[in-house]
């Protein structure tokens, strides 16, 4: 992928779509600050493309730029015209600066574009986890959790918050609900590493769900 992207962005370094994609594939192999590189090109000659700039945004927190995130991220949608693909992603990068209660007014906002979303909820959930306000967390991503289209993290999500509330049992049985025994073997390890390390819990750079 990276390499028929690349060869397209040579080309044309302008085009948005090539900049776009050639820029997931480097996000794919672990070039997160070359694949903003190519976003804030693509976006200086695409000045009003609100697709392209909300993706170089994304990259930039996904590189650990969140000053420069938020900054591109305002402008990646209008007051008048509100994106709560957007307003999700700018939570997700105020609660990596330990921004919380204004991540959570950015989440609430964004609910109200798209009631019960569920990427929306799990990233409030873990903004409410973050502010250690663990039963409020726990609510929120059991609301998450029972949306549809819920993402499998959310699950992952949800049982490290129970089990940063002392209930190890209960949070392993959500890990291994529904998956086969090798997956579930890997959630729980997972689960338990992160149980490990709640001390220093934050939300994982950069991977809302958008």
């Amino acid at each position: 992928m990276v390499d028929a992207w690349s060869e397209r962005y040579r080309a044309k370094p302008d085009d948005p779509v090539a900049a776009m994609n050639y820029a997931q594939g480097l996000r794919g192999i672990g070039q997160r600050q070359q694949a903003a590189a190519v976003l804030e090109q693509a976006s200086l000659h695409n000045p009003k493309n609100m697709e392209l700039i909300g993706a170089y945004g994304r990259a930039l927190a996904d590189a650990g730029n969140y000053q420069q995130s938020l900054d591109v991220l305002s402008r990646a949608h209008t007051p008048d015209k509100p994106d709560w693909h957007i307003l999700s992603v700018q939570g997700a990068v105020l609660d990596q600066v330990g921004r919380h209660e204004e991540a959570q007014r950015y989440y609430a906002t964004a609910l109200k574009i798209a009631p019960e979303e569920p990427s929306v909820l799990s990233n409030l959930g873990l903004s409410y986890a973050l502010s250690k306000d663990l039963v409020r967390a726990e609510l929120t991503l059991r609301r998450a959790l029972a949306r549809p289209r819920a993402d499998p993290r959310v699950r992952q999500n949800l049982a490290l918050v129970v089990g940063l509330q002392g209930r190890f049992t209960e949070a392993e049985s959500i890990v291994r609900s529904d998956l086969p025994p090798e997956i579930a073997a890997a959630n729980v390890s997972y689960l338990r590493q992160m149980l490990a390390q709640q001390n220093d819990l934050h939300m994982p750079a950069a991977k809302p769900r958008s």
